[in-house]
């Protein structure tokens, strides 16, 4: 996708990390906090560093939703990319879509519940956008998985019951499918199977190897 004109993020703080030695190649950098991408990344096996992009996330005027999950994925990617400018950057964005209309993270019990009402019995498409830029080597890579999700047709006392349980206000779409939120679901389509959760590996891991990274380096212990 060709994302919209990207906004001027602000510098992003670099959070205290534990010191690893990269494989060959460039370094790696999620520029994400989400706990959930970084588990997901972790699956690789490949040490990298974790930095915070500041970012509007306001989305504009008419702005579709996969079009705004791109353009979040990219601006995010270049925020941290800033500050990393040797570095192989990953940038990620996932935006609910219900018949064209933007679900992002709730925030709150009041909206999850809503969201949850809106997503009842209805098939949702998750846009889950990745991005991976290197500031030096010129690299710039974007790419959307697309999830269509269908909901059970949930009952008040239901949405209650899990939002209270799982709490998952983080989250776009009011549902962790990777938790309890599988009891919510009928169906999920999905050619990456772990952009529901927020970060599709299979397009990642093609991404960063194109970006410069090792993806199945050599494990010999380092003397």
């Amino acid at each position: 996708m060709n994302p919209a004109t990207l906004p001027s993020p602000a510098t992003p703080e670099k959070p205290d990390l534990p010191a690893t030695r990269p494989p060959a190649g460039r370094p790696l950098v999620l520029g994400s906090t989400s706990p959930y991408r970084r588990e997901l990344l972790q699956r690789l096996q490949i040490p990298f560093e974790v930095a915070a992009p500041e970012v509007d996330e306001t989305p504009q005027p008419q702005e579709a939703p996969d079009a705004l999950a791109a353009r979040l994925a990219l601006a995010k990617a270049y925020a941290v990319a800033k500050n990393f400018p040797q570095a192989v950057v990953i940038g990620s964005d996932q935006v609910a879509d219900l018949n064209g209309l933007a679900l992002g993270k709730p925030g709150n019990h009041e909206r999850a519940v809503v969201q949850l009402r809106q997503m009842r019995g209805q098939t949702v498409i998750f846009q889950t956008a990745v991005a991976v830029v290197c500031l030096k080597s010129g690299f710039e890579q974007t790419a959307l998985a697309a999830v269509r999700v269908k909901f059970r047709d949930l009952n008040d006392e239901e949405i209650e019951n899990y939002l209270r349980a799982e709490q998952p206000y983080d989250c776009a779409g009011s549902a962790k499918s990777e938790g309890l939120g599988i009891a919510l679901l009928e169906s999920i389509d999905s050619d990456d199977p772990t952009a529901l959760i927020g970060l599709p590996l299979i397009r990642t891991c093609k991404m960063i190897q194109a970006g410069g990274i090792v993806l199945l380096p050599n494990r010999k212990a380092v003397p």
